[in-house]
C-alpha cells in the first residue's frame, strides 16, 4: 500500500522525467531552426535553378523528423499520433513495356520511379502539414518546452546566488540578492517542475495537431481498410468453400459412393456366396463409419461443437489436447464474446499453435485470454526457434484477415532463436454468462 511519502516521491521523479524531456526538445530547437532554413532554401533552389531531386530528398528528410516528433509525442508526451501519409502507389508496367505513373507514361523505369514517387509526396497533404510544422515548431513548440526548462534553470540560478562572486543577469535588480535570490529561486524550481508534466502534455497535443491525421484523412483511411477488410473477407470466404467442397468430394463423398457399389454387389452375392457378402456389407459398414468420421472433423473445422457449447475458454483447452505439445491455457472471461469473434479468437489461436509446432518446433506454448476496456486479448507464446515474419508465410497474414474484420490487431515479437510471442486483441463486449444463449 503506497504512503503519501512514496506519492509524493513519485510525483517528484515524474515531474523532473517531465522536465528532463523537455530540455530535450529545448536543445533541439537550434536543429529544428537549421532544418527550416534548409527546408525554405530547397524550395528557393528547386523554384529558381530548377534543382527537382532535391526535393523528395529534403521531404525524405523532414518526413523522419515528423516520425521521430511522432514518436517522443507517444511514448513521452503519452499523446499517439498515428501516421497519416497516404500509401505509396505501386508502379505498373503495361503490356508493351511501358511504366504507368497514375498521370503519364514513362519508356524508363527509373525515371517512373521518380515520377511517382514526386507526384505521391506532391499529392499527399501530410506533406504540407510536415512543412508547416517544421516552420513552425521551433517557435511553438520549443517556447512550450522551453518555458519550464527557463523556470527551473533560472530559480536553480538564484539558488547559487550566495555562492557566487557577483549577481546573475537579473538578481542584480533585487536588493540584497544573496538573501533574496535563493527565495525566488525556492519559487521558480517548484513552478517549473510543476508546469513540466502539463506543458509536455500540451507540446504532444500541438504536434498531433499538424502531424496527425486529419478527419478527412482519417475517413478515407478508414474507406480503404473497410475495402480491404472486405475483399480479403470474400476472398477467405471462397477459400472456405472451395475447401470444404474439396474435403467433401475427396473424403466422405467418395467414401459414400464406394459404399453404394459394395451394398450394390451384396445382391448379387447374397444368394450364392453368404460368407463374401457378409464380407462386403462390413467393409460398407467400416466406409461409412468413416465417412460419418470425416464429415465430423469438417464440421469441428467450420465450427467446432465445444465452441458452441462451451465458449472460447474451454473451445481452446479442446483444441490444446489436439496439439502436440505442451500447451497451458490461462483463461480470465468473465462472460461470452459474439459467436463471430469467438470462433475468429479460437481459429486464430489454432493457427498460431500449429505454426508453433510445424515451423517453430515449439515444445511449449502458453494461451492466455482475457478481457478490459472493451478489448478482448489472446496471447500465445512458445519456446520455438523464433523468426517469424508475416511477410514470409501465409499462416500469420491468415490471422491478420481474420482479426481485421473485427477491427482486431496483431502484435508479433519474434526475435530469432526464440522465444514466439503473439497478441491479439479485438474490441467486443462480453455477455453475462447467465444471459448467454449457450
Amino acid at each position: 500500500m503506497s504512503t503519501p511519502q512514496s506519492r509524493g516521491a513519485e510525483a517528484l521523479r515524474s515531474a523532473a522525467r517531465a522536465l528532463g524531456r523537455l530540455a530535450v526538445f529545448t536543445l533541439l530547437i537550434p536543429a529544428g531552426a537549421v532544418l527550416a532554413v534548409l527546408y525554405l532554401a530547397s524550395f528557393l533552389l528547386w523554384g529558381c535553378l530548377g534543382m527537382v531531386p532535391l526535393f523528395p530528398a529534403v521531404t525524405g528528410v523532414v518526413r523522419s523528423m515528423a516520425g521521430a516528433a511522432r514518436w517522443a509525442a507517444g511514448h513521452w508526451s503519452q499523446v499517439p499520433v498515428p501516421v497519416p501519409y497516404a500509401p505509396r502507389p505501386a508502379l505498373e508496367r503495361t503490356l508493351h513495356g511501358w511504366f504507368w505513373t497514375g498521370h503519364d507514361y514513362h519508356k524508363n523505369r527509373w525515371f517512373a520511379g521518380f515520377a511517382l514517387k514526386f507526384r505521391w509526396l506532391w499529392d499527399d497533404r501530410a506533406t504540407w502539414r510536415d512543412a508547416g510544422w517544421v516552420l513552425v515548431d521551433p517557435l511553438v513548440g520549443g517556447g512550450i518546452a522551453a518555458g519550464p526548462v527557463l523556470l527551473s534553470g533560472y530559480g536553480l540560478y538564484g539558488l547559487a546566488q550566495p555562492v557566487l562572486p557577483e549577481p546573475g543577469p537579473g538578481y542584480g535588480l533585487v536588493p540584497l540578492p544573496g538573501l533574496l535570490g535563493p527565495l525566488i529561486g525556492l519559487v521558480l524550481v517548484p513552478a517549473g517542475l510543476a508546469l513540466a508534466g502539463p506543458a509536455l502534455r500540451l507540446h504532444g497535443r500541438w504536434t498531433r495537431s499538424l502531424l496527425g491525421p486529419t478527419e478527412k484523412s482519417r475517413l478515407a483511411r478508414r474507406v480503404e481498410q473497410l475495402t480491404e477488410i472486405r475483399l480479403d473477407a470474400t476472398e477467405a470466404q471462397a477459400a472456405e468453400l472451395r475447401r470444404i467442397e474439396r474435403d467433401l468430394h475427396d473424403g466422405a463423398q467418395a467414401r459414400l459412393v464406394a459404399v453404394s457399389l459394395r451394398l450394390g454387389a451384396v445382391v448379387a452375392l447374397i444368394d450364392g456366396d453368404p460368407a463374401k457378402a457378409k464380407q462386403v456389407v462390413t467393409d460398407a459398414q467400416e466406409n461409412v463409419t468413416q465417412a460419418l468420421q470425416e464429415l465430423r472433423d469438417l464440421v469441428r473445422g467450420i465450427h467446432p461443437p465445444v465452441l458452441a457449447e462451451r465458449g472460447l475458454a474451454e473451445g481452446i483447452r479442446a483444441l490444446a489436447l489436439d496439439v502436440p505439445l505442451k500447451v497451458e491455457v490461462r483463461a480470465e472471461l468473465p462472460g461470452r464474446a459474439e459467436a463471430p469473434v469467438e470462433s475468429a479468437v479460437y481459429f486464430a489461436v489454432s493457427e498460431a499453435l500449429t505454426n508453433a509446432v510445424k515451423h517453430g518446433d515449439a515444445r511449449h506454448a502458453t494461451v492466455e485470454l482475457s478481457h478490459a476496456a472493451g478489448l478482448l486479448r489472446a496471447e500465445v507464446a512458445d519456446d520455438g526457434r523464433g523468426g517469424a515474419d508475416p511477410a514470409g508465410g501465409s499462416g500469420l497474414r491468415g490471422i491478420q484477415r481474420r482479426l481485421a474484420v473485427f477491427d482486431g490487431t496483431l502484435a508479433l515479437t519474434s526475435p530469432p532463436g526464440g522465444p514466439t510471442r503473439l497478441i491479439m486483441e479485438l474490441p467486443c463486449v462480453l455477455s453475462s454468462p447467465r444471459t448467454s444463449s449457450c
